[in-house]
């Protein structure tokens, strides 16, 4: 092994490593209303909404979003899958079942995050963190049926945790025949097992709690 390929491998272990840690610090960032903390795991630049971009104007929309909505949050982050597209620009998916105070009810979530990351300057960042809600609803009150997402005071609604991924509709859109073994594809080169599951499929709208 020469010493450059050593170095890549190290430095790619690192940056793993680094990336995994940006969703735990979101997680208890958040929970703990630290907001500067934050906001600063994303990129200098980030874009908020379709017309603003920075840190400020993120610290501000995540603080209206919390006060109005929330007493108190818990965000438990499951498995974390990573690729990199280049030395210094990441893709992921983050699983996080959440638990959320919401005046007098006790609302659970389960959902997942597909994540750009991005260093800069040496330091990884959140380019871009997409939400896909499978539900929200009442601790009591398992969501079974359609219109998963049941928040307090609002129409039930559909979420988007499965739009990313065509494999769950087709999966869905009809049983197979039995009569023959079916095809299986070859498995996913390294760095390319979440762009093949998502194909070129767009980011689905994300409706606004």
């Amino acid at each position: 092994m020469d010493q450059n390929s050593l170095v890549q491998r190290l430095d790619r272990l690192e940056s793993i490593e680094e990336i995994r840690q940006l969703a735990g610090k979101y997680a208890l960032s958040l929970d703990m209303r630290d907001l500067d903390a934050h906001v600063g795991l994303f990129a200098p630049d980030i874009r908020v909404g379709r017309e603003k971009t920075g840190r400020q104007h993120l610290k501000a929309w995540v603080d209206d979003t919390l006060r109005w909505q929330f007493t108190g949050t818990s965000h438990h982050i499951g498995q974390h899958i990573i690729e990199f597209t280049d030395p210094d620009n990441a893709i992921g998916v983050v699983y996080s079942k959440n638990e959320h105070e919401t005046g007098a009810e006790w609302v659970i979530m389960q959902m997942l995050y597909w994540d750009d990351y991005q260093r800069i300057d040496g330091r990884w960042y959140f380019r871009r963190r997409l939400p896909c809600y499978w539900y929200a609803t009442d601790l009591n009150k398992p969501p079974i049926g359609d219109m998963k997402m049941r928040w307090p005071g609002r129409a039930p609604y559909p979420g988007t945790f499965h739009d990313l991924f065509p494999s769950w509709k087709s999966f869905w859109a009809g049983a197979p025949e039995r009569d023959h073994l079916p095809e299986v594809a070859e498995p996913a080169p390294l760095e390319q097992f979440l762009q093949r599951m998502r194909g070129d499929t767009p980011p689905p709208k994300i409706r606004v709690r």
